[in-house]
């Protein structure tokens, strides 16, 4: 499955319903990860509205950054999401789920199932994940 296949799913879950930000990224990858996908979705649950009910980061770039740790195992992850972070802000224009959604400016930057395509996109930029 190639990187955009990926993100064109991740985003679709997102825009069905079916997961949270958080775990529609994960799930794009569930085929990368050795974690029984029910457990992937509970580890992920708590992400949903942003990391602390959208005071703070965007869960699906929360998602990309649990992704990269699984797939490189830990091996160079906080380089990888400093890259992750940067590119992530770069395609939404912001980290912080209140901002991305506009609640203090009334500005939506990016919507949800956007923002997990661009999680999944910032992903694989970043790390090589062989298809």
């Amino acid at each position: 499955m190639t990187i955009e296949e990926r993100a064109d799913l991740a985003a679709n879950l997102k825009a069905t319903g079916q997961c949270n930000c958080t775990q529609s990224v994960l799930k794009a990858f569930e085929d990368k990860i050795d974690i029984v996908p029910e457990e992937l979705s509970k580890l992920a649950a708590g992400f949903a509205a942003g990391m602390g009910c959208m005071e703070s980061t965007c869960g699906a770039l929360i998602g990309a950054v649990m992704t990269a740790g699984m797939i490189t195992e830990g091996k160079g992850t906080p380089r990888y999401s400093k890259e992750m972070v940067n590119k992530f802000n770069e395609k939404c224009g912001a980290t912080i789920c209140k901002d991305l959604k506009g609640i203090t400016t009334g500005q939506v930057l990016c919507e949800c199932p956007q923002c997990v395509r661009n999680a999944v996109l910032a992903l694989g930029e970043t790390i090589k994940v062989d298809d």
